[in-house]
């Protein structure tokens, strides 16, 4: 197994993607809006997948946030709000926000089951400030670092009560950074100690089963390299600080805030520590140099991988249930 999640160009996998991902064996796919008709055509599709695969645990990864995000919509699919509607109900009604962003969370997580999707890249946990990019703002659940917490519990829980993993993104925090990263690459000059107010819903969610790196520079951490391709803020802050031992996704890693071919970014994410890379465009191209350029996932990436996955089923919405069960796979790893 490569540690790699690939996208698909279309709707239906090709011949040409069979053939590449039967030898190159990626860890998962994630889908876009190229690749999504219907229930009947999107169930068929990670049916392919799962046949390719030959088990029924693959990681079929989707953005599926609500508001703007959304990959599945109207009118086959109903439209769900962001998180700024769960932060401005938080400010009438706090445990019925937290209660609301569970339940829509179970919602989103059943309509993805139904059609065999199994993660979601939700939720978000930066915190916002008056100068965030929209790029994060118009989908964040607010500037308080616990309340966006607690609403990132309550998403947690409610997809995996819905047999759903969750990624928690995008580490060690993407609030601070006022360009969007698709675009450009943000350089953060905030001190050590304000950001450890960007790092409190990680740390406080650090038992999650995936989360995803942030294409920043912190010049507290490390001034040379954005974070998917700093071991100094995988390792120290990440794994250390945080605390966070899930399996540790990048953004997609043909952003335009990451420099040099995808291959070089691919086998610089792995090097840095991430666990496998995250590469959404389909490109046969560039996917044929990531795989090329990449080894084997690493036991201990496999082996957090594998937890990940076991960690959600229809029904476990504890959280604190979730992380037993994940801690005592990667024991047996």
């Amino acid at each position: 197994m490569k540690p790699v999640i690939f996208g698909l160009s279309g709707p239906v996998l090709t011949a040409d993607e069979r053939a590449f991902f039967a030898e190159a064996r990626p860890a998962g796919y994630i889908f876009f809006k190229r690749n999504v008709v219907d229930r009947a055509q999107l169930r068929a599709l990670t049916d392919s997948l799962r046949d390719l695969e030959g088990r029924s645990d693959v990681a079929i990864l989707i953005d599926q946030e609500g508001g703007r995000v959304a990959r599945m919509g109207p009118p086959e699919w109903p439209a769900f709000p962001a998180g700024p509607a769960f932060d401005s109900l938080y400010e009438i009604a706090p445990m019925s926000a937290i209660e609301a962003a569970r339940a829509n969370a179970t919602a989103l997580g059943l309509m993805l089951a139904e059609v065999g999707i199994t993660v979601d890249c939700l939720p978000l946990l930066d915190v916002a400030r008056a100068d965030t990019t929209d790029a994060i703002t118009t989908r964040a659940y607010g500037s308080e670092p616990m309340r966006v917490a607690a609403m990132g519990r309550a998403t947690l829980e409610g997809l995996a009560a819905a047999g759903v993993v969750g990624v928690v993104k995008h580490m060690p925090g993407h609030g601070r950074a006022i360009v969007d990263t698709h675009h450009h690459l943000p350089t953060v000059t905030a001190s050590d100690a304000d950001l450890e107010e960007d790092l409190a819903p990680f740390r406080a969610l650090a038992g999650a089963p995936m989360g995803m790196t942030s294409h920043i520079v912190f010049e507290a951490w490390d001034k040379d390299r954005p974070a998917t391709l700093s071991p100094i803020v995988i390792e120290d802050v990440i794994r250390g600080r945080i605390g966070f031992d899930g399996l540790l996704m990048t953004d997609d890693i043909d952003m335009k805030a990451l420099s040099g071919t995808p291959g070089e970014k691919a086998a610089g994410a792995i090097a840095a520590g991430c666990d496998v890379v995250l590469d959404c465009w389909a490109r046969m191209p560039e996917m044929v140099e990531i795989a090329g350029r990449l080894g084997d996932i690493a036991p201990r990436s496999r082996a957090r991988l594998d937890a990940a996955m076991a960690s959600a089923s229809p029904g476990a919405g504890d959280f604190a249930a979730q992380i037993a069960k994940r801690d005592a796979l990667l024991a047996l790893a």
